[in-house]
């Protein structure tokens, strides 16, 4: 084992995060990045509050930090140390594969499992859904009481199609975090992230069209291709690094396809999370191919390392992406509060959205942008972030523990899901159904497929406060999975 000597550089005092934040994310960038490996015991708190001339709560609340992000841990009378965590120890899922074609989409299966992933009582390990407890619930139904008293008929009146001034002007701040200057005249408010994605892809195509996804992609993107009746062309995915480029290109140079669909920031199902390089060069591509790009960017603000990654809109230089996002994964997914920066086909999006619910309603809109005004949704946000990445590392080590060993589990920098594999011939599909038979709901591979792939994978979702009903979940999913993995082996002897 050995000790580390820090770089001695100031930290900014203006920054907009704390200093122990920032001592805590210097550190966690040791550890990614591999200077720091696991078994190697960090500076004492006397020593690094000599090098960075802070105080010691300072160093204290900085170590407390990366223990609640799951990457060090403390020894009595010793120190901190860096963990070994499955992280280090699990293998990932490597690049997809899709086959090369047009593929018709069908969600009739997803709709079923929904049904059942969906039970409330089960062990809800299959939706993307969080505990009711990681949203401020206190302060947005003060928020609204307020609203409501303040606003007695406008909160019952139709309001703007584009939705309330002050929403839209307090969202057009919150997008200068993910690199981009808008204005609120470009924002179009919608009925969450969902209806955003309907409504952008309703504007850029016509019913028979071929959209450019993701593979995994999010089941509910197919869903609306579904309902528009649209088909669905699956492209190479890393699961860190998203789409592969040289297939975009391949399939925008020959015509087949001229919109694509993706989550560029911590990807639902595979956490991915796009550089900044990679972005820039979808922009270009785009402008070179005459072509639209639809971005999901619900999760953006749910990076672990505190630092918000820039959207794909911000190197948008002609109005060819289409920016969806919502506070649904963030905040409240019930007031179904979400908006769309249509680009070229605001307009076209404004009319949609006449036709489709007219507005979205006024209350929560204003209970959201007085929270986002009053600065509650940056101090929540932080904390959020630390209690998912707390629960992705302990639900990651559980993998370990009760997974067979050759299991593949994604290592997401941010959100809430995890995508596991398991080689060979194992079938997801039917351990969903031991599963729900166990009172556990797992999301199984196929309806993140349109072209009926990835039957050996599943999504858990590790937003749940862990729980003794939690783990002894993880440890029957684990069970279940060995079972069969014995079956086939004696079934191919």
């Amino acid at each position: 084992m050995k000790t580390l000597q820090m770089t001695v550089s100031p930290l900014d005092a203006a920054s907009e995060k704390s200093l122990y934040e920032q001592v805590a994310d210097r550190l966690h960038g040791l550890i990614q990045n591999g200077t720091l490996k696991p078994g190697d015991r960090l500076p004492s708190v006397r020593k690094l509050k000599q090098q960075l001339s802070i105080s010691m709560s300072t160093v204290l609340e900085a170590y407390r930090l990366l223990e609640d992000r799951g990457v060090v841990s403390a020894r009595p009378q010793s120190g901190y140390y860096v963990k070994s965590t499955a992280l280090d120890l699990l293998d990932e899922p490597s690049k997809s594969s899709p086959p090369r074609q047009v593929c018709d989409v069908d969600s009739s299966l997803t709709f079923r499992v929904i049904r059942a992933i969906n039970d409330p009582n089960m062990v809800q390990l299959g939706p993307a859904v969080q505990c009711m407890e990681n949203f401020p619930l206190n302060t947005m139904n003060r928020l609204m009481g307020q609203v409501l008293r303040a606003n007695p008929e406008l909160v019952h009146s139709y309001g703007t199609v584009p939705g309330c001034e002050e929403l839209r002007r307090e969202v057009a701040k919150r997008m200068l975090n993910a690199g981009c200057s808008v204005s609120s005249d470009e924002i179009v408010v919608t009925t969450g992230t969902t209806e955003s994605i309907y409504l952008a892809l309703r504007a850029a195509t016509q019913p028979g069209c071929t959209v450019i996804i993701e593979s995994p992609t999010y089941y509910s993107a197919l869903e609306v291709l579904d309902s528009i009746g649209l088909k669905a062309l699956e492209l190479p995915t890393d699961p860190r690094q998203g789409m592969c480029l040289d297939a975009l290109e391949t399939v925008l140079k020959s015509g087949q396809a001229k919109v694509c669909l993706l989550v560029s920031n911590y990807s639902n199902p595979l956490g991915s999370c796009m550089s900044d390089r990679k972005k820039k060069a979808i922009v270009e591509l785009l402008n070179r191919y005459d072509a639209y790009l639809i971005e999901d960017d619900v999760y953006g603000d749910l990076g672990f390392s505190g630092d918000r990654p820039k959207a794909i809109k911000a190197f948008d230089t002609e109005n060819r992406v289409l920016y969806c996002s919502s506070i649904s994964k963030t905040l409240s997914p019930g007031l179904r509060v979400g908006w769309c920066l249509p680009g070229c086909y605001q307009p076209r999006v404004e009319r949609l959205k006449v036709v489709t619910n007219n507005m979205t309603a006024v209350a929560p809109q204003l209970a959201v942008a007085a929270f986002f005004a009053n600065g509650g949704y940056d101090r929540h946000v932080r904390q959020l972030r630390r209690t998912y990445h707390s629960r992705m590392e302990r639900m990651r080590q559980a993998i370990q523990d009760y997974f067979p060993a050759e299991t593949r589990v994604t290592r997401p920098q941010g959100g809430h899901v995890l995508w596991v594999e398991i080689p060979g011939k194992f079938d997801a599909d039917e351990l969903f159904e031991e599963a729900i038979r166990n009172q556990i709901s797992i999301a199984p591979g196929s309806i993140f497929s349109a072209s009926n792939t990835f039957h050996n994978c599943f999504r858990l979702n590790s937003g749940l406060a862990w729980s003794e009903r939690v783990d002894q979940a993880m440890q029957t999913l684990g069970r279940l999975i060995k079972k069969q993995m014995a079956r086939r082996i004696l079934a191919e002897d």
